[in-house]
């Protein structure tokens, strides 16, 4: 029976028929929790359909990247013919979906011609102008804060009353001429973006389909929530997409806004009574002022919150703020992003700012003093003034941060790939800081995720560092990391081995691809072996993707509550209502 909702929302993988492809994806997404066809959605789905539903409207959040992971016959056209929405939305926020965002947008027109197709995110909001020129593309809207738009392009197209009214919209009409409506619902208080996990069970048995809600493939054994407490950012790291000076452009949004501490804490306190996993803020609270940090832990304490929960820091923050947090919270982390060991490349990254790496070293073997129950310091790969002899130092400053002794004190390092991020200092003005930028419009990245390897997916390379030298420094880079983290304890010989086993063979295969490249050229995809191959040896490869996850509890979800979670939706009541 077809299913009939407002608003169907579709997660894209970053190349739509990367089941046919053979593509050596590489360790691009070793940092974050999804796989290298980026499956985890933003949380803009769970605040937009939050948002709807709470106003009466019914949403659907389908994770088509996810079901094409799990299953090679998930057939989307099928799917999609199943679905009778009035409006489907599409995410383009991270630019690795640009692909597959365009062709599930495509399937999605064949299937149902007559409904709009609405696209949102940070990069939509970048290349809105050139989304329109797609005809699978009705609307784009833009911003960091699209509910109630969402909201008003609902009534409009029910209406069917004309769109000149709808804040943040840019739209094509029936004579295919293009409008931009001005970004005019930019709000001041983020306290409508709530992320309401009961919401994803409702979801789930309404349609009967758990693996489309969920973030990520593994999230179940890693139920890692993230919660969102601003939008918007005081820094200008050169190579950031969301930099202050970018948001000014993109979104308009001139500083920081935030949600309320109560707020934030309610929200947190409703995942934690369904799930003992990880709850993530992201942004740095420090940003809201001291006192706002400290009413933001205090009120996540009121709660008895005992999930572990994760603070950034984009500087270093005082030591006394991280006790202020330890004499609150009974289990809590953070991370640090220093990106590089060099002061020169640190500050040229951050805009001019940074901060010495003996602040750094004082500040972890303080914050070591207390109890936080992991620390994780990033690097990065291909940044200014970086070269390949710079990368190495970096591994071995590494090694001096493991050899503190204290194993929850983690240290990563990965490339920035696999694009310079839309609009960021370094992708407007790249000569400027010694970059060559090899992709510009929206279809020359779509056309570069094509190549048959993520040397040539990379859409830049530094005066410092060719793609290639790139490539060679990470796997480099990752062999001496892993070395060491078997040497001082952080990796079990045997997931140490399998690392080193990855690696060297994401090395061979890539020699294969290069000469299969030269000999074949497009016939790559017919080589099933090889296919397989391209996708095993993109996972993991600079690390073990588990590292980044907490160590789990037995059970991590809390029965009972969904348990009474799932009767509220089968006695008729709604996410949000009493």
């Amino acid at each position: 029976m077809p299913h009939a909702m407002d608003l169907l929302l579709l997660h894209p993988p970053s190349v739509y028929d990367f089941r046919k492809r053979a593509t050596l994806y590489g360790p691009v997404s070793d940092m974050v929790p999804s796989s290298v066809m980026f499956e985890i959605y933003p949380i803009g789905f769970l605040t937009l359909a939050n948002y709807l539903e709470a106003r009466g409207r019914r949403v659907r959040i389908a994770n088509l990247a996810l079901r094409m992971i799990q299953s090679r016959r998930f057939d989307v056209p099928r799917f999609l013919r199943d679905q009778r929405p009035k409006l489907i939305g599409i995410d383009l926020h991270w630019m690795p979906h640009c692909h597959g965002a365009i062709e599930i947008a495509r399937i999605a027109k064949q299937v149902h011609p007559d409904v709009p197709v609405v696209f949102g995110g940070l990069s939509s909001s970048y290349f809105h102008k050139e989304l329109l020129a797609y005809p699978e593309v009705d609307f784009v809207l833009r911003g960091d804060s699209t509910e109630e738009p969402t909201m008003q392009l609902l009534d409009a197209i029910e209406r069917g009353e004309g769109f000149g009214d709808v804040p943040n919209l840019s739209w094509r009409d029936a004579d295919g001429e293009r409008h931009t409506n001005a970004i005019t619902y930019l709000p001041s208080c983020l306290d409508h973006a709530d992320v309401r996990p009961d919401l994803l069970i409702d979801m789930a048995l309404r349609y009967r389909d758990l693996a489309s809600v969920l973030p990520f493939d593994g999230w179940l054994r890693n139920p890692t929530t993230m919660v969102l407490p601003l939008k918007g950012c005081a820094f200008e790291c050169t190579t950031c997409g969301s930099s202050a000076t970018t948001c000014t452009h993109v979104t308009t949004r001139k500083k920081p806004v935030f949600r309320s501490p109560e707020n934030l804490a309610d929200n947190v306190e409703a995942i934690a009574k369904l799930s003992r996993g990880a709850i993530v803020m992201p942004g740095d609270l420090l940003q809201g002022g001291r006192a706002y940090f400290e009413d933001a832990v205090d009120a996540i304490a009121a709660r008895g919150v005992t999930n572990d929960v994760m603070f950034e820091f984009f500087d270093l923050p005082p030591v006394d703020a991280l006790a202020y947090i330890d004499e609150r919270l009974p289990t809590w982390s953070f991370e640090l992003s220093p990106e590089s060991h060099d002061p020169k490349v640190r500050f040229a990254m951050e805009g001019g700012g940074g901060y010495a790496n003996e602040a750094m070293e004082a500040l972890l073997a303080s914050a070591l003093e207390l109890r936080p129950t992991r620390i994780d310091v990033f690097f990065m790969i291909g940044l200014q003034y970086q070269t390949y002899a710079s990368v190495m130092a970096t591994v071995d400053y590494c090694e001096r941060l493991f050899a503190l002794g204290d194993r929850r004190l983690q240290a990563f390092i990965s490339p920035m790939g696999p694009f310079l991020d839309p609009g960021s200092h370094i992708f407007e003005n790249p000569e400027a800081y010694g970059f060559t930028r090899l992709a510009t419009t929206l279809e020359e990245h779509r056309q570069q995720l094509l190549a048959p390897s993520w040397e040539e997916v990379l859409n830049y390379e530094t005066q410092w560092m060719t793609r290639r030298e790139l490539v060679d420094a990470t796997y480099d880079a990752a062999e001496r990391l892993n070395d060491a983290k078997r040497r001082y304890g952080y990796l079990s010989p045997r997931r140490a081995d399998a690392v080193a086993r990855r690696i060297h063979d994401a090395r061979t295969l890539r020699t294969r691809l290069d000469a299969v490249t030269r000999e074949e050229g497009a016939s790559l995809g017919e080589d099933e072996a090889l296919r397989g191959d391209v996708f095993r040896f993109s996972h993991s490869t600079v690390s073990d993707k588990r590292e980044l996850f907490w160590r789990q509890p037995a059970f991590a979800f809390k029965t009972g509550a969904v348990l009474q979670a799932a009767w509220r939706n089968v006695s008729g009541r709604r996410p949000g209502q009493a």
